[in-house]
């Protein structure tokens, strides 16, 4: 990650791409952990109550990273660059979904999951809905919807991981 943004800063003297990477720096780590420290929580406690506080820490994050990218992508060649150096690091989308979608089919193995429940897939949902509870946010403000806590029990809810009784 310090590589990616030191490629990227070469050729600046600061402003919005910098705060962005910055931020992207101190965040992305402590993102991607908690959701590889879901794996300590196989077999433990309910799924959904597991889920629960990974959702509420990926709208905090994606609302914290989105207002700060937002005015440093303003330009195409900026774009490109961070482009590359994602996947050149193996920051991609993956790198969030395989660990939650890891914890979800480690999971669906020991019955606490639906068979039924597409692992992949729903990694893919929660992380979209933070995203989109985060997007909301932002643009029409916090006020506007639900809070950050109920989105992420309405987020989770809707998943229906649970197997039927």
């Amino acid at each position: 990650m310090l590589e990616m943004a030191l490629s990227l800063r070469e050729e600046r003297g600061g402003g919005p791409v910098d705060l962005f990477l910055a931020l992207l720096q101190d965040r992305l780590p402590l993102w991607l952990r908690i959701l590889h420290d879901l794996s300590h929580l196989v077999g433990k406690g309910q799924v959904s109550d597991n889920l629960l506080p990974i959702a509420r820490a990926g709208i905090d994050y994606y609302l914290e990273v989105q207002s700060a990218a937002l005015p440093a992508f303003t330009s195409p060649s900026v774009t490109v660059r961070f482009r590359e150096a994602v996947r050149d690091n193996g920051l991609g989308p993956m790198a969030e979904i395989v660990p939650l979608a890891d914890y979800l089919e480690a999971e669906q193995r020991l019955g606490r999951v639906a068979p039924s429940v597409d692992p992949v897939g729903s990694a893919r949902l929660l992380l979209a809905g933070c995203f989109q509870h985060a997007y909301y946010e932002m643009f029409v403000g916090a006020d506007a919807g639900p809070s950050r806590d109920a989105s992420a029990e309405e987020i989770v809810k809707e998943l229906r991981l649970e197997p039927a009784a």
